[in-house]
C-alpha cells in the first residue's frame, strides 16, 4: 500500500520564490528531472545560505551533501554542489558555485558544523581551497599523498605505489614502476568465432626438421627427407573375394585334416552306426533271462 503523501513535495513556485529572495546573487537557475538547481555567486555563498535556510516558505534546514565536479574546459573548472533539505516542507534543492584552483569558497561551518568533514573531502579529491574552515586539510587519501585524484588530468597510476618494506620495517613509498606498458587486448567474443592467434603459432604451420616435435596431425607430417612419389590413382573396380581360394580361409590344403587342439590329446574315432535291418528279415526276439536258483546244500 503506497503511503498517501507524495514522496517529495512538488516544485512549483520554488525558483520565483527563491530569485526574488536573492536578486542579483541568483545568477542562473534550473527545474529538470525533478530537482532544483541556483547557481549562485561564490562571494556571497555564506549570506544565500542563511537566506534559504530561514526564510519562511523554503526552510532548508539541512544540509546532506557537499560534492564536487571538474570540467578542464572551463575558465572555473570546479563546480561545488551544495545539496539542501526542508524537512518542514519536505523538499530537496541544490545550490551550485563555481571556483579555479586558486580563489577560495567560503566556508559554511558556521551554518552547518557537519560541512568541515564535507570540505576537507572536497579539498582532498579536487584541490578547492574552503576560506574559514579551520582544519582543512585531507581525509580520504593518505599521509605524504600528492596531488587530487577526482581531477581530469590526474593520471590514472597517480605519482607514488607504497609497499611494505621489510628492511625498514614499515611502509615506504616509491615512484610508480609499471611492469609493462599499457597494451591493447582483442576481447572478440568466442560465440563470433574469433581466432586467438599467438606469437609463434605460425611456426606450426611449417614442416620441422627430422625428429624435431611437431604439433601437426600424423596425415600432415612432411619428414624433411621424404621424397615425393606420385600419387597412385585408386582402382576402377574394388577388389572382392567370393571363394575360400580366394580369401585364403578354410584348409589349408585339400588333404588337410583338423589339427588336435594340443599334441598330447588325441580323439578317438567314433564307432560307426549300425545299419538299419532290412524290411524282409523277421526281428529277433531277445532271450529271456532265467534266475539262478540258490543253493540249499
Amino acid at each position: 500500500m503506497r503511503a498517501p503523501a507524495p514522496a517529495y513535495t512538488a516544485n512549483d513556485g520554488v525558483i520565483d520564490r527563491a530569485g526574488e529572495l536573492l536578486g542579483a546573487n541568483l545568477v542562473s537557475s534550473l527545474d529538470a528531472v525533478g530537482e532544483v538547481a541556483l547557481t549562485v555567486d561564490r562571494g556571497t555563498l555564506v549570506e544565500t545560505m542563511t537566506l534559504l535556510r530561514d526564510t519562511p516558505g523554503l526552510e532548508y534546514q539541512q544540509l546532506m551533501e557537499i560534492a564536487g565536479v571538474d570540467y578542464p574546459e572551463r575558465p572555473e573548472r570546479f563546480e561545488i554542489v551544495y545539496c539542501l533539505l526542508s524537512l518542514t516542507r519536505n523538499h530537496r534543492i541544490r545550490v551550485h558555485v563555481t571556483t579555479d584552483e586558486e580563489k577560495p569558497v567560503p566556508s559554511v561551518t558556521g551554518i552547518w558544523p557537519v560541512a568541515g568533514w564535507l570540505e576537507r573531502e572536497v579539498y582532498d579529491m579536487y584541490g578547492v581551497l574552503f576560506s574559514g574552515n579551520a582544519d582543512l586539510r585531507r581525509i580520504l587519501t593518505d599521509y605524504g599523498f600528492r596531488g587530487h585524484p577526482q581531477r581530469k588530468d590526474f593520471p590514472l597510476t597517480g605519482y607514488v605505489e607504497l609497499r611494505y618494506s621489510e628492511e625498514a620495517k614499515r611502509v615506504v613509498y616509491e615512484p610508480v614502476q609499471l611492469a609493462q606498458d599499457f597494451r591493447t587486448f582483442d576481447f572478440m567474443s568466442p560465440w563470433e568465432g574469433a581466432e586467438y592467434i599467438l606469437p609463434g603459432d605460425e611456426k606450426a604451420k611449417l614442416p620441422e626438421a627430422k625428429g624435431a616435435p611437431t604439433p601437426l596431425k600424423a596425415d600432415e607430417i612432411q619428414k624433411a627427407d621424404a621424397v615425393k612419389t606420385a600419387a597412385v590413382p585408386p582402382a576402377a573396380t574394388p577388389k572382392t573375394t567370393e571363394s575360400t581360394a580366394q580369401t585364403g580361409a578354410g584348409k589349408p590344403t585339400p588333404d588337410a585334416k583338423p589339427e588336435p587342439v594340443a599334441a598330447d590329446v588325441v580323439k578317438k574315432p567314433r564307432a560307426p552306426r549300425a545299419k538299419p535291418a532290412a524290411s524282409g528279415d523277421a526281428a529277433t526276439a531277445p532271450k529271456p533271462r532265467t534266475r539262478k536258483k540258490p543253493d540249499t546244500n
